[in-house]
């Protein structure tokens, strides 16, 4: 039996709404930059694969976030919807960051995701790459934890 308080909507099956409202969501959580509120969005026993880091669980993947910001700094992040069927959704995105020396980079990547009945993300896959660019080449600028509404998708950046 399903408890309010364990579901993390939208829930599986996904169609096309409610698959681009579940990556928004997530992008807007990992926007946030709080890895105790984000990983409450995994299962307890989430498997990961980011790179080459393989975590299981919410507190692996709490503290994978807290070291990924401390390192990552002013982290801006947007997710799109690639694929979906069933309990499955598969996302690119794009981040831009910098280090603590003021190297900005984009990192691409690639995530496949699994969710259980409840919402929660139960597998994550991840691949991700790394583009050493310019500050003036920045294309992620807005400010605050939510990327606006109306700011230009990857694919109108052609990202």
């Amino acid at each position: 039996m399903l408890t309010l308080g364990a579901l993390k909507p939208p829930l599986p099956p996904f169609d096309a709404d409610t698959a681009a409202r579940k990556v928004r969501l997530a992008e807007d959580g990992w926007n946030s930059q709080n890895p105790a509120r984000v990983a409450l969005a995994y299962t307890p026993d989430s498997v990961w694969r980011n790179r080459s880091e393989f975590l299981l669980g919410r507190d692996q993947i709490s503290a994978f976030l807290a070291r990924k910001w401390s390192r990552e700094l002013d982290y801006r992040l947007v997710k799109e919807l690639w694929a979906f069927a069933g309990n499955r959704i598969a996302v690119r995105f794009a981040y831009e960051w910098h280090d603590v020396q003021g190297q900005w980079f984009r990192s691409y990547g690639n995530e496949n995701w699994e969710f259980n009945p409840q919402g929660l993300m139960q597998r994550r896959i991840a691949s991700i790459n790394d583009l050493a660019i310019a500050e003036a080449d920045r294309q992620f600028r807005w400010s605050g934890a939510r990327r606006p509404d109306d700011h230009p998708s990857l694919s109108e950046l052609d990202l």
